[in-house]
């Protein structure tokens, strides 16, 4: 079972979502956070999933030459992508208003890409969970930015919070990545890396 295999490694998740701290957690493995500053850019013309797998992989990047031989390191980034845009998060009110409109009646793509660092390889992996929004009200779209200041979150919406309880018609694909992690592809691939 993975739980008894990862006593030889330490597992090191380079992230400040609480979100993702709580699945590894529930998850019941151990980890440590470890963070490092890193200027989320990415080439213009990158698309969809090659945009959250070069920004998970990005991330990684400070650490890499530190890591020691029991050391596995992830790091992971999440894209709402929606006709053919890339929907980061919003700076402020009106650009979460903004986004939450072009959501409004329609599907979307939620990728999450991790990556796996040890100091001898590298991998990343990614999961995409398409999501329809039903048709949203000003009124509703407002009340969800004034009370939940979805900021940190891509597409400006969490889907555990009040606007997926009321909004959300159908989902193709993993929740939990949605959420932020796709928990169940990153459970099996700790179990092939560390076999």
């Amino acid at each position: 079972m993975l739980l008894d295999t990862l006593r030889k490694y330490k597992i090191i998740l380079a992230s400040g979502s609480p979100r993702r701290q709580q699945f590894f957690k529930d998850l019941k493995i151990p980890f440590e956070v470890r963070l490092k500053n890193v200027d989320e850019v990415y080439p213009e013309n990158l698309k969809g999933k090659e945009i959250s797998d070069y920004l998970a992989e990005l991330k990684a990047s400070p650490q890499k030459e530190t890591l020691l031989a029991n050391e596995i390191l992830i790091t992971s980034d999440t894209v709402v992508w929606h006709n053919n845009e890339s929907l980061a998060k919003a700076a402020n009110k009106d650009e979460a208003y903004e986004m939450l409109q072009k959501l409004s009646g329609d599907w979307h793509q939620v990728i999450t890409s991790v990556c796996f660092t040890t100091s001898k390889k590298q991998k990343t992996v990614n999961h995409t969970t398409k999501v329809k929004f039903k048709e949203l009200s000003d009124a509703e779209i407002w009340y969800y930015i004034e009370n939940y200041k979805p900021f940190d979150k891509a597409g400006a919406y969490g889907i555990q919070e009040w606007i997926g309880l009321i909004a959300i018609e159908k989902i193709k694909g993993s929740y939990t990545n949605v959420v932020g992690l796709p928990t169940q592809l990153v459970y099996n691939y700790l179990e092939e890396i560390t076999k």
